[in-house]
């Protein structure tokens, strides 16, 4: 059945749904706590987990259309990618 699908693919959405798992079980975890501390330190673990996914799925995403693509090109996705990681940092 995995056959069917680009590997690049389908390494990108195993990492998403790894992603959606991680902020389910996040969701679960700050109803069990039910404090609201408890919740703010178990959403602020969650910002460290989101542009590490958004970073590893870019990468195999480029890498998977590496020949495709021109150097330009993946520089102004690598650039946007910098761009929206920056905007996530800043205060």
């Amino acid at each position: 059945m995995f056959a069917l699908f680009e590997k690049a693919v389908l390494g990108m959405a195993s990492l998403r749904i790894l992603s959606g798992s991680i902020e389910i079980l996040a969701a679960i975890i700050m109803l069990k706590f039910n404090t609201v501390e408890k919740a703010l330190i178990v959403n602020s673990s969650l910002a460290l987990v989101g542009p590490m996914i958004l970073i590893a799925t870019t990468t195999i995403g480029l890498f998977g259309i590496a020949d495709k693509i021109s150097f330009l090109k993946m520089f102004w996705v690598l650039l946007g990618v910098g761009f929206i990681l920056y905007g996530i940092r800043s205060q």
